[in-house]
């Protein structure tokens, strides 16, 4: 299977789309075609463990890679040493027409786990396919979770580095602890002083520097990317739509062919995108419901069929949805555009120059009909988490809290019933001094710090806290690199140096 760039340039096999992440125009890989997977296809899914589902979905696009090659990539992503649960994600039944999907039982302890504990395999493996024999330089932008997923993974990769920029006030105090500490020879962690935005603005014009990539190809370096901007990271999300799909069957809550809706909670439009190309596939899916944060500019697109980001930037309680800029939306408006690139290069430079786009009526139109789009204050975040606890006994971070309010407010206003799917992006407790504010009140988290309130969640709801928080606080602090927005490429090239 070839793979192009949305902005109308550049054939790849998929090993050459995984190891060079961006397109050489600024546009991200797509794929020349969607696999089908047949209906008979997902029914066997149901006897298979997860590693096996990700091999079957994953062989239909990364063609030069032989099965082989795949499945070994899988079965070491998707141990049992690496996720503490067996069945890897897990769905979770809330109601007689919802349920979790949990993609937090990562050695990180949130989704991106699910793409980047296999993306090094998958890296690895491009680089020897094409004959690199540079070190791979992977560069990063975080929101809060893909830094430290990222970090993990790649850590102490052969032929690999791995270098995060993460806004300095914009994370919480475990996802900063996680990253801080990082281990390994070849991680370097960077504050920025600005917004996720900004870091990813930053990350993609080092991208796109012939000089900054002339300065890294003089220390014997290659540059690649790990954010969901590299299809590499995007098809193992694509696995986790069959798989949950494959469990309803199994539990007989579905018949083969049921329709069945997603919400989900998503700021960068990966994790959504990846259940639209599921849809493509063949999956079965009625509806996508996007649910937002205060930062609301997805849901507005959804409303409007504009893009604006002309609007106020919020820090939130769920910030790893602080975003306004959602770089895997492209790969959705290159099918809305039916795949012209020269309009995606426009659409894009208007959003670049004049900080929006329209996408017209018709492609508008021809969106929603697949999408739906919902946001969620701060407020309403807190006491959805505590109406799933109080209600059904079940804990969620902010980020699927949001989700969960989307989920009901789309019910009331379409009536739509179809059994649900909540994709649950982290473990409460990566937030946990917000969720015991949910649960308890804001007084109950009052001058702890995030051990204490760990503490706190695990005494009040008596949910385990994680082994990786509880280690947490006696690691020490590797990383603490901090450089202004501009000097971004400085920053990188006198970490190499070390």
């Amino acid at each position: 299977m070839s793979f192009f760039s949305t902005r109308g340039g550049s054939c790849v096999t998929a090993s050459q789309a995984v190891l060079r992440g961006l397109a050489p125009d600024g546009g991200l890989y797509v794929p020349s075609i969607f696999p089908m997977v047949s209906n008979r296809k997902i029914s066997e899914l149901m006897e298979m463990d997860y590693a096996r589902r990700a091999t079957e979905i994953l062989k239909l696009f990364l063609e030069d890679f032989s099965i082989a090659e795949i499945d070994e990539a899988t079965r070491g992503a998707y141990g049992t040493d690496r996720f503490r649960d067996p069945a890897v994600a897990p769905l979770k039944r809330l109601n007689e027409s919802t349920w979790v999907l949990e993609l937090f039982h990562g050695p990180t302890l949130a989704f991106k786990d699910m793409a980047l504990q296999l993306l090094p395999r998958l890296m690895a493996l491009s680089a020897r396919k094409n004959g690199e024999e540079r070190e791979v330089a992977i560069l990063v932008a975080t929101s809060g979770d893909t830094g430290k997923a990222a970090l993990e993974g790649f850590r102490d990769v052969p032929g690999t580095s791995c270098t995060v920029f993460y806004p300095l006030d914009g994370v919480s105090d475990v996802q900063k602890l996680q990253m801080v500490t990082t281990g390994g020879n070849n991680t370097h962690v960077i504050a920025v002083k600005g917004n996720f935005d900004d870091a990813q603005t930053g990350v993609k014009e080092l991208f796109s520097s012939e000089s900054f990539a002339e300065d890294v190809g003089g220390l014997g370096k290659t540059l690649s990317s790990a954010n969901s901007i590299n299809f590499g990271r995007l098809a193992p999300q694509i696995v986790y739509y069959f798989s949950a799909y494959a469990d309803l069957l199994r539990s007989r809550a579905i018949l083969m062919g049921d329709p069945v809706n997603f919400c989900v909670p998503t700021g960068n439009f990966g994790d959504i995108l990846a259940g639209y190309y599921a849809r493509n596939m063949g999956l079965p899916v009625n509806r996508l419901i996007c649910a937002s944060n205060r930062n609301n500019v997805l849901t507005d697109f959804f409303r409007k069929g504009v893009y604006s980001t002309h609007r106020t930037f919020f820090k939130t309680i769920s910030p790893s949805m602080d975003i306004l800029v959602s770089s895997n939306l492209e790969r959705l408006l290159y099918e809305a555009a039916d795949r012209d690139g020269e309009l995606i290069r426009v659409w894009m430079d208007q959003l670049k120059k004049c900080g929006s786009f329209s996408v017209g009526e018709q492609r508008w139109e021809w969106i929603i009909s697949l999408f739906a789009g919902y946001c969620t204050d701060d407020k309403d975040t807190l006491a959805e988490i505590r109406n799933r606890f109080e209600g059904e006994q079940y804990l969620m971070d902010p980020h699927t809290a949001v989700a969960g309010h989307a989920l009901r407010e789309y019910r009331d206003e379409t009536g739509d019933d179809t059994p649900t799917v909540i994709v649950s992006t982290a473990s409460p407790y990566k937030f946990a001094a917000d969720v015991l504010r949910g649960i308890a009140g804001p007084e109950t988290a009052e001058g702890l710090d995030a051990f204490a309130a760990s503490e706190e969640l695990e005494r009040r709801t008596g949910v385990p806290m994680p082994e990786q928080v509880r280690k947490l606080r006696d690691l020490p602090v590797r990383h603490t690199a901090v450089c202004e927005k501009d000097a971004m490429a400085a920053a990188v090239l006198r970490e190499f140096g070390k």
